[in-house]
């Protein structure tokens, strides 16, 4: 008969079954990769089953397995060997419907988050995706509240220039 890990497993399990699928969106919204989402969840989940019993004990379990997740984004090491996949323009033909216009507009935010460090990437999607205030992302990615801000200004900031770059003002 096999021994049973530390802590509650019914616990663990009950936990990714009900918030499994908000952490890999989660992880998703974050790299904006599937596969890589789905490593970070895994890793994050198989460290944290270890001593599930400390997790619970605290009172923001969630909070705590998202922090894990994003340091765990911030830090991670192993890059694909090619870097990030380049994908060719999608031509914008004029008079798009309006659904059409949201679809482009998304892709366009994927790109332009994937253009920015993973620092600053980190601090956007816990602001406008998770709506975080600065002490909350401060302590989710172990850093002072200023640098949460310059981050924040950083990456908004090369996320302009890189909409100007590409004319995307109506200039064309």
């Amino acid at each position: 008969m096999p021994v049973e890990d530390a802590g509650d497993p019914a616990g663990f399990d009950d936990f990714v079954q009900s918030r499994g699928w908000a952490l890999l969106r989660f992880a998703y919204v974050l790299s904006g990769d599937r596969h890589l989402a789905e490593d970070l969840v895994q890793e994050v989940l198989a460290r944290m089953h270890r001593r599930w019993d400390r997790v619970t004990a605290m009172q923001h379990a969630e909070a705590y397995v998202r922090t894990a997740i994003v340091r765990q984004f911030v830090s991670w090491r192993r890059r694909r060997s090619a870097g990030e996949a380049i994908l060719a323009e999608v031509p914008e033909p004029p008079g798009l419907a309006e659904p059409q216009q949201r679809v482009l507009a998304r892709d366009q935010m994927w790109r332009l988050l994937a253009g920015l460090p993973r620092a600053q990437r980190a601090v956007l999607v816990l602001r406008f995706y998770c709506d975080l205030p600065d002490d909350e992302i401060a302590a989710h990615l172990g850093c002072g509240e200023s640098t949460v801000r310059s981050q924040a200004a950083r990456a908004l900031a090369r996320m302009r220039t890189m909409l100007g770059d590409q004319g995307v003002h109506g200039d064309e």
